[in-house]
């Protein structure tokens, strides 16, 4: 009897280890999921496509007043991608370049109050938004 009794709290203590480190692993890797690639709070406010091949996301936090920008492709493919943002009429505030499979960005601008402007490359097509998301 006893014999058995150690192999059955052996096997209760795996599971309870092993439900503990399964939980473990849900818990870290949903605030990341669930946040997008901006982060925590973000909202879109604006989806501008770029020809056929993807779209310049705009999203906006109203707890820290900053506007976050990102230049998606429709297909999964490496090749040049961009996302720029700026408070309007001013230099790029924050910029993002390169060769990336999915996207360019999060590109941050703080612009509470203020109108931005924003854009998005892949390859050679682009969408230029001026004046836009003036709160």
């Amino acid at each position: 009897m006893k014999g058995n009794d150690l192999r059955t709290r052996r096997k209760v203590a795996a599971l309870a280890s092993m439900v503990m480190v399964a939980s473990w692993l849900i818990v870290s890797a949903t605030p990341a999921s669930a946040a997008g690639e901006c982060g925590a709070g973000y909202r879109k406010v604006g989806n501008y496509k770029i020809g056929s091949v993807g779209a310049l996301e705009v999203y906006y936090n109203s707890s820290n007043g900053k506007n976050c920008a990102i230049t998606r492709a429709s297909r999964p493919s490496s090749g040049y991608k961009q996302a720029a943002i700026s408070v309007e009429n001013q230099p790029w505030a924050d910029y993002d370049e390169g060769n990336f499979k999915y996207y360019a960005g999060p590109v941050y601008v703080d612009a509470r109050g203020k109108c931005i402007d924003v854009q998005g490359y892949i390859g050679r097509t682009y969408v230029l938004k001026e004046t836009v998301h003036c709160d």
